[in-house]
This record gives C-alpha cells, sequence and structure tokens, in this order.
C-alpha cells in the first residue's frame, strides 16, 4: 500500500507495546512511553526496566523525591549515560507555567533534572528517572510497526509511574479491545508453555 504511514498513530503520550514475537533483548516485552515524533525520528523510554541503581545514589538531589521504586529505570540502549526525567503533574497544574518542565501529553511532562526538585515536588503526583532512551531515525519505527514489531496504542498518565513488580506489558494489552488483548495472554518462553 504506497502511502500508508505505519507510525501514523504514533505521537507524544502513545504506547509502543513489543509485540510477542519481538525477541531483541532491548525490548522484548517492553512498553515505550513516546515523548517526541517528527520527521526526524521519534525518541521515548522504556517504562518497565527497573534497574538495581538507585536514583539517590547517582542524583542524590531528586533521590528522595522519585516514585518507588527509587530506581533509575532502564530508559532504553541509546545513550544510557544520559539521564532523563519524567513526572506526572498534579491536576490544575501546567507545564507551560512551571519552571525545569517541558509538557509532553496531558499531566505529563520532561523535567529538567537540572533544576532544583524542591521546587517541583509539591505540583508532581510522581517522578520517573531514566537512563538512555529508545530512538528510532527518520521511518525507522515506521518499518519495525509494519513488520509487525510494535502495538501502538494510547497511553495513560500512571503508566509512566507504574511499580516494578506490575506486569505493565499485559496490563497495557488487556486494556486494549480484541483481537489485541489476547496477547497479553501470550507466555513470556513458550518452551516452557
Amino acid at each position: 500500500m504506497a502511502g500508508v504511514r505505519h507510525d501514523r498513530d504514533v505521537e507524544p503520550g502513545s504506547l509502543l507495546v513489543a509485540a510477542p514475537n519481538l525477541l531483541d533483548s532491548n525490548f522484548r516485552r517492553t512498553v515505550v512511553y513516546i515523548i517526541d515524533h517528527r520527521g526526524e525520528g521519534t525518541l521515548g523510554v522504556v517504562l518497565n526496566r527497573p534497574s538495581e541503581i538507585a536514583v539517590h545514589d547517582v542524583l542524590p538531589n531528586w533521590g528522595p523525591h522519585v516514585s518507588k521504586p527509587h530506581a533509575v529505570f532502564v530508559g532504553g540502549p541509546v545513550e544510557q549515560k544520559t539521564a532523563l526525567c519524567l513526572a506526572a503533574l498534579r491536576t490544575g497544574e501546567d507545564a507551560g507555567q512551571i519552571d525545569g518542565v517541558i509538557g509532553v501529553r496531558g499531566p505529563v511532562a520532561m523535567v529538567d533534572l537540572d533544576s532544583d526538585p524542591e521546587l517541583l515536588v509539591s505540583k508532581v503526583r510522581g517522578l520517573r528517572v531514566f537512563a538512555g532512551y529508545a530512538g528510532w531515525e527518520s521511518n525507522q519505527l515506521a518499518g519495525e510497526i509494519s513488520r509487525g514489531d510494535w502495538f501502538v496504542v494510547a497511553g495513560l498518565p500512571a503508566d509512566v509511574l507504574t511499580p516494578a513488580g506490575v506486569d505493565l506489558w499485559g496490563r497495557v494489552l488487556r486494556r486494549q479491545g480484541m483481537p489485541l488483548a489476547l496477547n497479553a495472554t501470550h507466555p513470556g518462553d513458550v518452551l516452557r508453555n
């Protein structure tokens, strides 16, 4: 189908949910929150990969303020020494009126980690720090979607702050209509099925 854009539903705030057949170790059973999507490429963070590193150990000023678990999450394979922070703003707060944040979608905003956390914490419901990110060059993501590697679905602000131990991949798929929701029952290891 010439002219069909397979990434047409991708926008800031949407989720890329790894299809069961996506076995790349960087993205197997992941949920990626899209921060930016434009002609030059796409940027997002993996929401469901907590690390063993405490935020306090790498960003002591932010450590006490991040949502549980207080771990740095592995945002993706690109620039893993770079830290990104997403926040869910409290009801009534406007990212455009708060120094140190850039709105992504609805109450979700990126936080400038060089800003003072004390000035921000009263305005957010929660914060999460990510090491690295997932990135795609122009048309790369569209190719992966057309190949069936990703499901594109609407994200919820609460997805950004999902605690470790919750099967976010399964949860997001289960809240989709049929037949997409059936993918949530796909076993993690088909050899153990």
